[in-house]
Protein backbone atom coordinates (compact mmCIF):
# COMPACT_ATOMS: atom_id res chain seq x y z
CA UNK A 1 0.00 0.00 0.00
CA UNK A 2 1.25 3.46 -0.88
CA UNK A 3 0.80 6.38 1.47
CA UNK A 4 -0.09 8.58 -1.49
CA UNK A 5 -3.32 8.11 -3.39
CA UNK A 6 -3.10 10.96 -5.91
CA UNK A 7 -6.73 11.71 -5.01
CA UNK A 8 -5.70 15.02 -3.49
CA UNK A 9 -3.89 16.18 -6.61
CA UNK A 10 -7.10 17.89 -7.74
CA UNK A 11 -7.80 19.42 -4.31
CA UNK A 12 -10.17 16.78 -2.94
CA UNK A 13 -10.06 14.40 0.01
CA UNK A 14 -12.25 11.52 1.10
CA UNK A 15 -14.44 11.65 4.18
CA UNK A 16 -15.40 8.78 6.45
CA UNK A 17 -18.22 6.95 4.69
CA UNK A 18 -16.80 7.52 1.19
CA UNK A 19 -17.93 11.06 0.50
CA UNK A 20 -15.54 13.61 -0.88
CA UNK A 21 -14.82 17.22 -0.06
CA UNK A 22 -12.57 20.02 -1.23
CA UNK A 23 -9.47 20.29 0.92
CA UNK A 24 -10.50 23.81 1.93
CA UNK A 25 -14.07 22.87 2.90
CA UNK A 26 -15.08 23.87 6.44
CA UNK A 27 -15.27 20.24 7.60
CA UNK A 28 -11.75 19.51 6.32
CA UNK A 29 -10.50 22.76 7.85
CA UNK A 30 -11.95 21.68 11.19
CA UNK A 31 -10.39 18.25 11.35
CA UNK A 32 -7.15 19.60 9.84
CA UNK A 33 -6.90 22.07 12.73
CA UNK A 34 -7.56 19.23 15.15
CA UNK A 35 -4.67 17.31 13.56
CA UNK A 36 -2.38 20.33 14.06
CA UNK A 37 -3.45 20.45 17.70
CA UNK A 38 -2.69 16.76 18.14
CA UNK A 39 0.83 17.28 16.75
CA UNK A 40 1.42 20.08 19.28
CA UNK A 41 0.23 17.85 22.13
CA UNK A 42 2.60 15.17 20.81
CA UNK A 43 5.49 17.64 20.88
CA UNK A 44 4.58 18.59 24.43
CA UNK A 45 4.42 14.96 25.53
CA UNK A 46 7.72 14.21 23.77
CA UNK A 47 9.41 16.89 25.87
CA UNK A 48 8.52 14.95 29.04
CA UNK A 49 10.14 11.84 30.44
CA UNK A 50 8.07 8.76 29.54
CA UNK A 51 7.95 7.90 33.25
CA UNK A 52 6.25 11.22 33.99
CA UNK A 53 2.54 10.67 34.79
CA UNK A 54 1.75 13.76 32.72
CA UNK A 55 3.24 11.96 29.69
CA UNK A 56 0.68 9.17 30.01
CA UNK A 57 -2.13 11.67 30.53
CA UNK A 58 -1.20 13.65 27.42
CA UNK A 59 -0.96 10.50 25.31
CA UNK A 60 -4.48 9.60 26.45
CA UNK A 61 -5.66 13.10 25.55
CA UNK A 62 -4.06 12.62 22.11
CA UNK A 63 -6.16 9.50 21.62
CA UNK A 64 -9.29 11.53 22.34
CA UNK A 65 -8.16 14.36 20.07
CA UNK A 66 -7.74 11.81 17.28
CA UNK A 67 -11.28 10.57 18.01
CA UNK A 68 -12.49 14.15 17.81
CA UNK A 69 -10.86 14.70 14.43
CA UNK A 70 -12.31 11.42 13.22
CA UNK A 71 -15.76 12.54 14.31
CA UNK A 72 -15.46 15.80 12.38
CA UNK A 73 -14.35 13.79 9.32
CA UNK A 74 -17.58 11.79 9.61
CA UNK A 75 -20.59 13.56 8.10
CA UNK A 76 -24.07 12.54 9.22
CA UNK A 77 -22.81 9.85 11.59
CA UNK A 78 -21.80 7.43 8.82
CA UNK A 79 -20.36 5.36 11.70
CA UNK A 80 -20.87 5.73 15.45
CA UNK A 81 -19.22 8.83 16.88
CA UNK A 82 -16.25 8.32 19.19
CA UNK A 83 -16.34 11.34 21.52
CA UNK A 84 -18.86 10.89 24.34
CA UNK A 85 -19.96 12.80 27.42
CA UNK A 86 -17.74 10.67 29.70
CA UNK A 87 -14.65 12.21 28.11
CA UNK A 88 -15.96 15.71 28.83
CA UNK A 89 -16.66 14.75 32.44
CA UNK A 90 -13.07 13.49 32.74
CA UNK A 91 -11.79 16.83 31.40
CA UNK A 92 -13.98 18.81 33.81
CA UNK A 93 -12.68 16.80 36.77
CA UNK A 94 -9.07 17.41 35.67
CA UNK A 95 -9.74 21.11 35.11
CA UNK A 96 -11.22 21.46 38.60
CA UNK A 97 -8.30 19.57 40.17
CA UNK A 98 -5.56 21.53 38.39
CA UNK A 99 -7.30 24.85 39.00
CA UNK A 100 -7.77 24.21 42.73
CA UNK A 101 -4.15 23.04 43.07
CA UNK A 102 -2.74 26.14 41.35
CA UNK A 103 -1.94 29.51 42.92
CA UNK A 104 -4.97 31.76 42.99
CA UNK A 105 -5.15 34.43 40.30
CA UNK A 106 -7.74 37.09 39.60
CA UNK A 107 -6.55 38.45 36.26
CA UNK A 108 -5.12 37.33 32.95
CA UNK A 109 -1.59 35.94 32.72
CA UNK A 110 0.89 35.91 29.88
CA UNK A 111 1.35 32.47 28.32
CA UNK A 112 4.70 31.04 29.34
CA UNK A 113 6.61 29.92 32.39
CA UNK A 114 8.37 26.59 32.03
CA UNK A 115 8.91 25.07 28.60
CA UNK A 116 6.21 22.49 29.34
CA UNK A 117 3.74 25.15 30.47
CA UNK A 118 4.51 27.30 27.41
CA UNK A 119 3.87 24.27 25.18
CA UNK A 120 0.59 23.62 26.99
CA UNK A 121 -0.43 27.23 26.33
CA UNK A 122 0.26 26.57 22.63
CA UNK A 123 -1.97 23.50 22.91
CA UNK A 124 -4.68 25.77 24.34
CA UNK A 125 -4.31 28.20 21.42
CA UNK A 126 -4.42 25.41 18.82
CA UNK A 127 -7.51 24.03 20.56
CA UNK A 128 -9.28 27.38 20.33
CA UNK A 129 -8.37 27.60 16.65
CA UNK A 130 -9.78 24.12 16.02
CA UNK A 131 -12.92 25.07 17.93
CA UNK A 132 -13.40 28.18 15.78
CA UNK A 133 -13.05 26.07 12.63
CA UNK A 134 -15.52 23.51 14.01
CA UNK A 135 -18.08 26.19 14.85
CA UNK A 136 -18.03 27.23 11.18
CA UNK A 137 -19.88 24.00 10.41
CA UNK A 138 -22.89 25.46 12.23
CA UNK A 139 -23.10 28.19 9.59
CA UNK A 140 -23.35 25.57 6.86
CA UNK A 141 -25.91 23.42 8.71
CA UNK A 142 -23.52 20.46 8.48
CA UNK A 143 -24.11 17.49 10.75
CA UNK A 144 -21.40 16.74 13.30
CA UNK A 145 -20.99 15.26 16.77
CA UNK A 146 -22.01 17.99 19.21
CA UNK A 147 -20.07 16.20 21.98
CA UNK A 148 -16.91 16.71 19.91
CA UNK A 149 -17.52 20.47 19.89
CA UNK A 150 -18.05 20.42 23.67
CA UNK A 151 -14.85 18.40 23.98
CA UNK A 152 -12.87 21.11 22.17
CA UNK A 153 -14.37 23.80 24.38
CA UNK A 154 -13.38 21.97 27.59
CA UNK A 155 -10.01 20.92 26.19
CA UNK A 156 -8.79 24.51 25.93
CA UNK A 157 -9.71 25.08 29.58
CA UNK A 158 -7.91 21.84 30.45
CA UNK A 159 -4.69 23.02 28.79
CA UNK A 160 -4.94 26.41 30.54
CA UNK A 161 -5.46 24.86 33.97
CA UNK A 162 -2.75 22.26 33.34
CA UNK A 163 -0.21 24.90 32.22
CA UNK A 164 -0.86 26.86 35.40
CA UNK A 165 -0.53 23.70 37.52
CA UNK A 166 2.77 22.79 35.84
CA UNK A 167 4.14 26.27 36.58
CA UNK A 168 2.98 25.96 40.18
CA UNK A 169 4.63 22.54 40.60
CA UNK A 170 7.90 24.02 39.32
CA UNK A 171 7.54 27.13 41.53
CA UNK A 172 7.59 29.19 38.36
CA UNK A 173 5.80 32.49 38.96
CA UNK A 174 3.33 33.57 36.33
CA UNK A 175 3.52 36.98 34.71
CA UNK A 176 0.30 38.96 34.96
CA UNK A 177 -1.02 40.89 32.02
CA UNK A 178 -0.52 44.48 33.17
CA UNK A 179 -3.79 45.89 31.82
CA UNK A 180 -6.06 43.09 33.02
CA UNK A 181 -9.02 43.73 35.21
CA UNK A 182 -10.24 41.11 37.67
CA UNK A 183 -11.66 38.13 35.73
CA UNK A 184 -11.18 34.87 37.62
CA UNK A 185 -13.21 33.81 40.61
CA UNK A 186 -12.73 30.62 42.63
CA UNK A 187 -15.73 28.29 42.82
CA UNK A 188 -16.96 27.94 46.38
Amino acid sequence: MNVYTRYGDRGFTRLVGGGRAKKNAPRVQAYGSIDTLNAQVGLTAASLAEKDSLYDELVQVQQWIFDCGSDFATPEEKRPYKVHAQTIIWLEEKIDFYWEESPEIDRFILPGGTITAANLHLCRCFTREAERKAVELLEYDEAFNEEALKFLNRLSDYFFALARWVNGQEKQPEIFYENSSSVFKRKK
